[in-house]
């Protein structure tokens, strides 16, 4: 066998080792860090729920601070921040949020009832 063909194939060998390992070593810290912040992870998909109701494309402050407890006001609003929300606030001065994704279906809505 060429030397030059047995150091390719011994490169080759080693470096597709070398990616599976790293591969799996990425996936079990991924894993690793979804675990140590689960509540986080879990908040911003609770969020998202909320916020992908099928008739609402708007959620309160107040409602979405009721379905998730245990956050403070700031705390929360960097969640839903995180989730892809935006803050909007109505006329009467509350405080709403929707899905930045689904502002073409909000504008969609509005523009029907008018």
């Amino acid at each position: 066998m060429d030397p030059a063909l047995a150091s390719l194939l011994g490169t080759l060998v080693g470096g597709g080792i070398s990616y599976l390992l790293n591969r799996q070593s990425h996936a079990q810290q991924i894993a690793a860090l979804k675990e140590q912040y689960k509540t986080d992870f879990m908040a911003e998909e609770t969020a998202r729920h909320f916020l992908s109701h099928k008739q609402y494309t708007d959620r309160s402050f107040d409602v979405l601070q009721k379905h998730l407890g245990g956050f403070g006001d700031d705390e929360l609003r960097k969640i839903l921040v995180r989730a892809g929300a935006i803050r909007v606030y109505r006329d009467d001065g509350s405080e709403w949020w929707r899905l930045l994704s689904r502002m073409d279906e909000y504008i969609q809505k509005k523009s029907d009832k008018s």
